[in-house]
């Protein structure tokens, strides 16, 4: 098991089928959201965030009940983001969260960019909300549960499903 901070430092040093927990800050963000950086990026504007060594989490959580910090927070699918990934992947971004399969242009940016992408466990919204110790939402918040939002995470269990060589175990 490896034990990673987050924003990361060398995401090529893991390979396809480790797994890792991860803590620090991970941002999460859905298909809206993606496609309002990805706008911004093309505007030429500043994006909310500093994408550098960062992990988005591929999440829509629900809301929180009384006590918590996050509702249920469990991963979406990733091919919902496939369109905007490259562009994200070039300003930086390192690492994504989330499950389902990339595409093969998700794939080479990844390669290019030496970026991994981590599988999380589908049916474990809760057991991943335990794993999130404190949430806000940094952009777009007229998005709700797509806005983009900061979370600090700990011990947050993944897969490495997508290495930054491309190396994959999803068949």
């Amino acid at each position: 098991m490896k034990k990673l901070r987050v924003p990361l430092s060398n995401p090529a040093a893991l390979r396809a089928g480790d797994e890792a927990v991860l803590s620090g800050t991970v941002y999460s963000a859905r298909d809206q959201a993606h496609k309002r950086l990805v706008a911004l990026l093309d505007a030429g504007r500043p994006l909310p965030v500093d994408l550098g060594g960062q992990v988005i989490y591929y999440t829509g959580p629900a809301p929180a009940p009384p006590g918590r910090v996050i509702g249920s927070a469990g991963p979406t699918t990733s091919g919902r983001m496939d369109a905007y990934t490259p562009r994200l992947l070039d300003a930086g971004l390192a690492g994504m969260i989330g499950k389902g399969y990339r595409s093969p242009a998700v794939v080479e940016s990844m390669r290019r960019n030496g970026a991994v992408y981590f599988y999380a466990y589908g049916g474990c919204g809760a057991l991943y909300a335990q794993c999130i110790r404190a949430a806000r939402v940094i952009a777009f918040a007229e998005l709700g549960p797509e806005a983009l939002s900061r979370l600090e995470v700990e011990e947050f269990p993944v897969l490495v499903a997508i290495d930054a060589a491309g190396n994959s175990i999803l068949a």
